[in-house]
This record gives C-alpha cells, sequence and structure tokens, in this order.
C-alpha cells in the first residue's frame, strides 16, 4: 500500500502534468497561427481550436480520475491533430513545429502520472504517428530526427520520475519505520511503568504486611493481620480505582486511614473527586508515607492534612517521631524512591519530604499549579 508521500507524489505528478500542459498551450497555438498561410487558414485555426478545447478538457479531467481514461483519449485527440498535418500542408509549408511540440510536452508529462508500461506505450503511439507523418510528408532529415530525439526525452523523463518516487517510497519507509518505533517505545514504556506500579504497590502492601509480621509489630494471630491481608489481595487484583474515570480521593484516604495500624488525624474536605490516576497515586503515596511513619518513626500518630482542588492539590504526611535524614537513604531502598516520588512524578506532580533527626518528618505532595 503506497504511503503519504507517494501519495503526494502521484497527485503532484498529475497537477503538473496538467500545468506544463496550460502553460505551453498559448505559445503554441501562436506559433501555429503565425506560421500558417493564408489557404489554410481556416483548417489551422479548427485544429488549434479543437487541440486547445481538448486540453483544457484534459486539464479539468485528468487530476479528478486516478485511472488511464484521460491519456487514452488525450492520444486518440493527438493522432487526429498529427494527421492534421496532411489535409493543411503543414510539412510543406513548414508549420508542423507547433504539432511536434505537442506531442513532446505530452510524451514527455506522461511519464509524471503513468505506469511505466502505459507512459511508455502512449509515447510510442504519439510519436510514432508523428515520425510517420513527417517521414511520409517528405520532411527535412533534421526534423525527422529531432521528432526521434522525443523518445529519448521521454526516456529521460520517465528516469527521473523513478528516482523522485523512489525517494518518497525511501521517506515513506523511514517515516513508517519511525513510526514502529515510537509504538513499540510507547508499548515498552507503559509496560514498564505498570511494571513499576505493581512493584510499588506490593512493596506498599503484601511486602509490608509481611515486614511488620516478621519484625514482630503485629502477632500472628492479630485479626488485624487477616483483614489486611485480605486488603492486600484486593488492592493487588484490582489495580486501584475499579476503572472509574473519577474517584474520590477522600474516601480512599478514610479507608487507608483505617487500614493502617496507627492513630491518624485526616483533615480533609468531606469529597474531593479527581481524575481516578491522580488520586490513586495520592492514595498510595500516603499509604507509603503512612507505612514509613509505623515502621520506622518510633510514634504511633500522624497527621494528614489535605487542600485544594480538581485543579491544585497539596496532601501533608506529618508525624512527630524521630525524623532522619532523607540524604543518608540508601538507594536501594525503593519506599521513597517509587513508592511517593516516582508516583508523583509520574502524573506531573512532586513529592518533598523534610525530616531532621528528633523532629519528625512531613511528605508533601503536589499536582497541578501546586506542583509546577
Amino acid at each position: 500500500m503506497p504511503g503519504q508521500a507517494e501519495l503526494v507524489l502521484r497527485r503532484f505528478g498529475r497537477r503538473y502534468a496538467v500545468l506544463v500542459r496550460l502553460l505551453t498551450l498559448l505559445p503554441v497555438c501562436a506559433i501555429a497561427l503565425l506560421r500558417v498561410t493564408p489557404e489554410h487558414l481556416a483548417a489551422t485555426a479548427v485544429t488549434i481550436g479543437v487541440a486547445a478545447l481538448w486540453t483544457c478538457a484534459y486539464a479539468w479531467w485528468l487530476p479528478r480520475t486516478p485511472g488511464t481514461a484521460p491519456v487514452v483519449v488525450d492520444v486518440v485527440v493527438l493522432l487526429g491533430v498529427c494527421l492534421s498535418a496532411y489535409p493543411t500542408d503543414a510539412i510543406d509549408h513548414r508549420n508542423v513545429g507547433w504539432i511536434r511540440l505537442l506531442v513532446t510536452f505530452a510524451c514527455v508529462t506522461y511519464q509524471w502520472h503513468t505506469s511505466p508500461r502505459a507512459g511508455v506505450a502512449a509515447a510510442l503511439v504519439v510519436d510514432g504517428a508523428m515520425l510517420v507523418v513527417t517521414t511520409t510528408g517528405g520532411a527535412d532529415g533534421d526534423v525527422v530526427l529531432s521528432q526521434a530525439w522525443v523518445l529519448v526525452a521521454t526516456a529521460l523523463s520517465r528516469a527521473a520520475w523513478l528516482l523522485v518516487r523512489r525517494a518518497a517510497e525511501r521517506a515513506d519507509r523511514m517515516a513508517a519505520d519511525a513510526a514502529r518505533a515510537e509504538r513499540e517505545s510507547s508499548v515498552a514504556a507503559a509496560v514498564r511503568a505498570e511494571e513499576r506500579e505493581f512493584a510499588a504497590s506490593l512493596h506498599d502492601t503484601a511486602a509490608a504486611t509481611l515486614l511488620m509480621v516478621g519484625s514482630g509489630q503485629v502477632r500472628e494471630d492479630s485479626a488485624w493481620l487477616a483483614a489486611q491481608a485480605r486488603r492486600d489481595l484486593d488492592r493487588l487484583r484490582s489495580g486501584g480505582t475499579g476503572g472509574a474515570r473519577h474517584t474520590d480521593l477522600v474516601r480512599l484516604l478514610h479507608a487507608e486511614v483505617e487500614a493502617v495500624h496507627l492513630d491518624v488525624e485526616l483533615d480533609a474536605p468531606e469529597r474531593l473527586v479527581l481524575p481516578s490516576d491522580v488520586a490513586a497515586v495520592f492514595a498510595d503515596a500516603t499509604r507509603e508515607a503512612l507505612n514509613n511513619v509505623r515502621r520506622h518513626a518510633g510514634t504511633s500518630r500522624a497527621s494528614i492534612r489535605l487542600g485544594g482542588d480538581e485543579r491544585r492539590l497539596a496532601l501533608d504526611v506529618a508525624d512527630r517521631g524521630r525524623g532522619f535524614s532523607p540524604d543518608a537513604v540508601p538507594a536501594t531502598r525503593r519506599g521513597l524512591r517509587e513508592s511517593v516520588h516516582g508516583r508523583l512524578r509520574r502524573i506531573g506532580g512532586t513529592a518533598t519530604v523534610r525530616s531532621t533527626l528528633g523532629t519528625g518528618t512531613v511528605v508533601r505532595l503536589e499536582w497541578g499549579d501546586g506542583g509546577e
């Protein structure tokens, strides 16, 4: 199937062929009328009129018809024009030049919008007819030879057009390769993003719960553990928002507060509906911040403050625990790097962590105008 560049080139070939035929029509007609003898003026004028009317019709028809029908009719008309050299004595009176010009421009421009077989065949028929007319009409050898050179010009025109067409095909292949590479890159990026999100979710849910059990923070027979395990599995299976386009972030935050093993003070509006991906990211990042409080802060209390609207959003998770030095966190730790910073970055937001030893920690999440 032809590409965009080749389709544009095809349209250009037809339009440019029409333009050449129209631009050369007036000079050709002028040459014919200036050299005609008085006794053949009427016949020559009729021939010129027919040729001019047909050229205008051809110029209208060719760009609108993808097939070869206009070329076939054009060949027939030009054959008639060539044969008109007999009754008008154009050869004897050396007034055959205008016919030769019509034939030359037709043969050359055929090559810009036809297949090689059709273009060459049309040129052979038209120029062959002109060669027969000039030869049998007793034209000078130079006239016959120059008419034969029209076939050379036709071949050069076809060769040049083939080179241009190959360049268009090469451009289409390059565009197709670039589009395919872009699609593959987009798919790979989407797969990587999904893998990162799943790894972050696994880190925030099941891995965090198992770590609490392994470190002795929660007893294996605790009723909270069974409920939390179910919540972790539901989270991993559903992907967060269940496919809805918009989600109430406050509802998600209440669910996280109820699930975490902490005493959390939530300061938020009654309802804040956001795009589901934004709401899910804020809820997931909040969960990881609360998990870090539970695991590392040495306190059982935390606070969440949410402000903003659907255009600009800011959320703080704060504690008054032992604090830490953010610069000292190893690069191998995924909690803040992927579950907080990475998530906010993927939706165009930002996350900042302010903490010093002995004064607690504040994790600030921002999105929209507030995140720029």
